[in-house]
């Protein structure tokens, strides 16, 4: 820093940038007026301040005659100005004027120098770079903007592109959640609306029918407790009508209220559900001493069908079924009748009594036996394996897979076990002989002796009433290396069959979710 002459007022203290650049105009002044021959414009003195002591080692200036030859006015190099990018800005009040000081001119040399040294000219040109002047020599110094300015600038939304507008771009993110909002709101409504909306379309859409006479013959039982539904359930299962609601539909717009009565009846496949109503309730069509035992049925559900078609007392019937089976002729194995009431419809003499109905149709099981090739000493097993399938089967052609798996879980080089684990056989056993679904409770139980998930090998008898197709089943099964099925559709009988354990139980978990859709048979 330079120091002031002792004569000089403010000697005593240090002299600032501003006084530092007067005195050298004044002394350049000075000596450019003793060389020209002309005084120049006196130039004010700065204010007066307290002296401060100067260091004895500075030599004071001598007068002006003795001050040096005048040097052209560098220009002044601000190393604040020139600062690189990003670098903290000047400190603010380091040279601040008096308010009784008038700047003073600066020579050209110094003006063109300062302007071109600056590198504010730029940054002046960007309204965001905020710029302040220094007071003292009136250069552009870069500073942080004022909240006010950050703020002002944030809410012009035209400051960053001009005169336009920007155009907003809606992200591909947004579109995509907006497009799940709507599909999983979707969803939601068909599921919570699907089965109202069904029924209204039901409701108001005709009932399935058939039309004219149909073809064909039918034989149709008529049972001891059936209301229209039920009937109307059972024509649809014998093909007779279409649906059950056009069947109550016809008996809805009777001209009068029909009385239906235990029996057989002589009907056709595929008819109006006006023809059939008609039918059954005209006496001509009703079988006399006839009746009708579907394949699989089970005896204790066989003996109503009997009474209901030939006047036979029940109670008969249950005593006559109660004799020793060896009355009949069965195989000494045989505990009961199970097994031996050959399925089919019968028209019988009306002057038979309860045992030899009985015998007729043990009779006729033994005919469909020999007929098969089956021996008389074979007719046990085979008939236990043939009521079994008979009961497990649902389309033709599966009867002979499913026997053959039976029969491979017999032999214990395929199936160590020997547990031929049937849903069926449990069913039976509890007395249940309309459903083969049980509980893992039912599996568990070893008292059950028709249990074959604790008991090996075959059922100790048999279960239903086997026909021709679950007896040829029997003795001719197919050929294949299955030791699993399951029925996945009941209505439609399609079944899976599988050798490996994680194909079955893949099979099982759709049957299972089918079940879920159809509770009736749960």
């Amino acid at each position: 820093m330079t120091q002031l002459p002792p004569e000089h007022p403010d000697s005593a203290r240090p002299m600032t940038r501003r006084e530092l650049r007067e005195a050298e105009q004044r002394a350049a002044a000075q000596a450019e007026a003793a060389a020209g021959g002309f005084s120049a414009e006196p130039i004010p003195a700065p204010r007066p301040t307290t002296p401060a002591p100067i260091p004895a080692t500075q030599a004071p200036f001598p007068s002006a005659a003795q001050a040096p030859a005048p040097q052209p006015t560098p220009a002044r190099f601000d190393f604040d100005a020139h600062l690189a990018p990003g670098a903290p800005g000047p400190r603010r009040g380091a040279a601040q004027p008096s308010p009784n000081e008038r700047p003073q001119p600066v020579t050209g040399a110094t003006a063109t120098a300062t302007s071109s040294a600056s590198p504010f000219a730029d940054l002046l040109a960007d309204p965001h770079q905020s710029v302040d002047h220094d007071a003292a020599d009136d250069e552009p110094v870069r500073r942080k903007p004022s909240r006010a300015e950050r703020r002002a600038a944030a809410s012009d939304p035209y400051d960053h592109y001009g005169d336009e507008k920007p155009k907003k771009r809606r992200g591909g993110w947004g579109c995509l959640v907006a497009l799940l909002i709507v599909a999983g709101l979707g969803a939601g409504a068909y599921f919570f609306l699907e089965g109202p909306i069904r029924a209204v379309i039901e409701r108001f859409e005709p009932a399935a029918d058939y039309e004219g006479q149909g073809t064909g013959e039918v034989i149709f039982m008529i049972h001891e407790g059936d209301t229209g539904s039920s009937i109307g359930d059972n024509l649809v299962a014998d093909d007779v009508v279409a649906s059950t609601d056009a069947f109550l539909e016809a008996i809805d717009e009777a001209a009068t209220a029909p009385v239906f009565y235990p029996g057989a009846y002589r009907l056709a496949e595929q008819m109006s559900a006006k023809a059939a109503l008609d039918a059954l309730v005209d006496p001509a069509n009703k079988l006399e001493n006839t009746f009708v035992i579907p394949e699989g049925t089970a005896t204790v559900d066989a003996l109503p069908r009997i009474s209901e078609g030939t006047g036979i007392p029940l109670e008969e019937l249950q005593a006559a079924a109660a004799e020793p089976p060896a009355n009949y002729g069965l195989p000494a194995e045989a505990t009961n009748l199970e097994g031996f009431l050959f399925p089919a419809t019968y028209t019988l003499d009306p002057n038979l009594d309860a045992h030899a109905v009985l015998q007729t149709l043990v009779d006729r099981q033994f005919q469909a036996l020999d007929e098969a090739g089956v021996a008389p000493a074979d007719r046990w097993k085979t008939i236990v394996l043939a009521a079994l399938v008979q009961r497990e089967a649902g389309l033709k052609d599966d009867f002979y897979k499913v026997s053959r798996v039976f029969l491979n879980r017999l032999d214990p080089a395929k199936w160590e076990s020997g547990l031929l684990q049937s849903d069926a056989t449990v069913a039976y056993g509890t007395g249940n002989t309309h459903l083969v679904t049980t509980t893992d409770a039912e599996r568990g139980d070893a008292s059950n002796l028709y249990n074959t998930y604790v008991h090996p090998g075959l059922p100790i008898g048999p279960i239903s009433n086997p026909g021709d197709l679950a007896i040829d089943a029997a003795v001719h099964p197919a050929d294949g290396p299955w030791l699993f099925f399951v029925t996945w559709n009941l209505d439609t009988g399609e079944t899976i069959f599988s050798e490996a354990v994680e194909e079955h139980d893949a099979a099982v978990e759709k049957w299972l979710a089918w079940m879920e859709e159809h509770p009736e048979y749960g």
